[in-house]
């Protein structure tokens, strides 16, 4: 079995404020620091961290080399990695005094994906090899049928949530991982046992992953509902917390743990992470997540 992340790779340009800027306002900043980050690549870094051999897809712009160094430094396979004149993706995050954040995104290189990039890839994939995806990337539709064809296992994790994600056919998921404000997107739901009920009803094969803040998380499918709750940190920056879950999600999934085990283990490296600043530099290794007591 192999682990295949297809998702986008940005720059991070983080400021610290008081507040989220309100329209009309103008707001000194009072710090800014540049990471790696993307939800690709944050969630790759957290496979590899996890301890599974993954391989990223995606492009970078012609500013993009210092991706490679930071992949090969965190174990992360760059063999369909490929660098395309332009501009990277990049994001601007405000962190306000809580640690919430808000983001705006420029797609760059991680928009110009093209179906035979597409085929180059997973030409070399087969059934049974897990494909992680998030909304960051154009093609994404494209990407899911030919997949689905090969019949891999096909996890979404479907951030942004917008309307590229009419073009796809979602019954061929095999597993959702979404916050309540993506479950509510999909099921038109806010109620977390509604949105299961109601996504289960429209993809019954499907295995879902429910992420509800500070109530934890809980998983469903056919058989069985699990709940895991929150490990309680201090929280600096929540930029990365829900892609370091998807990564240790995705990699225990490929170690084939136990769900309870799964979820306890994903919920206490997404609480390191929070306690720590930026996006990629604050996913804790599986060393550290066994070995810390929280």
């Amino acid at each position: 079995m192999k682990v295949l992340n297809f998702g986008s790779l940005n720059y991070d340009f983080v400021y610290d404020v008081d507040h989220i800027v309100q329209p009309g306002e103008t707001l000194d900043s009072l710090n800014m620091e540049t990471f790696f980050g993307g939800k690709g690549l944050n969630q790759s870094i957290a496979m590899a961290r996890a301890g599974v051999h993954v391989y990223h897809a995606g492009l970078v712009g012609e500013d993009g080399s210092a991706f490679y160094e930071l992949c090969r430094e965190n174990g992360v396979d760059t063999t369909y990695l490929s660098q395309i004149d332009g501009k990277s993706g990049h994001a601007i995050i405000q962190v306000n005094k809580d640690a919430q954040n808000c983001i705006i995104l420029y797609g760059g290189s991680n928009r110009r994906v093209t179906k035979e990039f597409v085929d180059q890839v997973l030409a070399d994939f087969q059934e049974g090899d897990i494909l992680m995806l998030q909304n960051e990337i154009n093609c994404l539709d494209y990407i899911i049928d030919q997949a689905y064809e090969k019949h891999m296992t096909i996890i979404l994790n479907p951030s942004p949530f917008d309307s590229a994600l009419d073009q796809c056919d979602l019954k061929k998921i095999s597993v959702f991982l979404l916050n309540e404000v993506e479950g509510k997107q999909i099921s038109g739901h806010e109620d977390p046992e509604k949105i299961l009920e109601t996504m289960q009803e429209q993809f019954p094969d499907a295995k879902i992953v429910l992420t509800l803040g500070e109530n934890g998380v809980v998983y469903a499918d056919k058989e069985r509902r699990i709940q895991q709750g929150i490990f309680k940190v201090k929280a600096v920056d929540t930029t990365a917390a829900g892609d370091t879950f998807t990564g240790y999600f995705v990699a225990a999934l490929a170690k084939g743990l136990p769900m309870e085990e799964t979820l306890r283990l994903c919920s206490k490296a997404s609480a390191i992470a929070v306690s720590r600043k930026g996006a990629s530099p604050s996913i804790p290794k599986m060393e550290e997540v066994e070995h810390t007591e929280l």
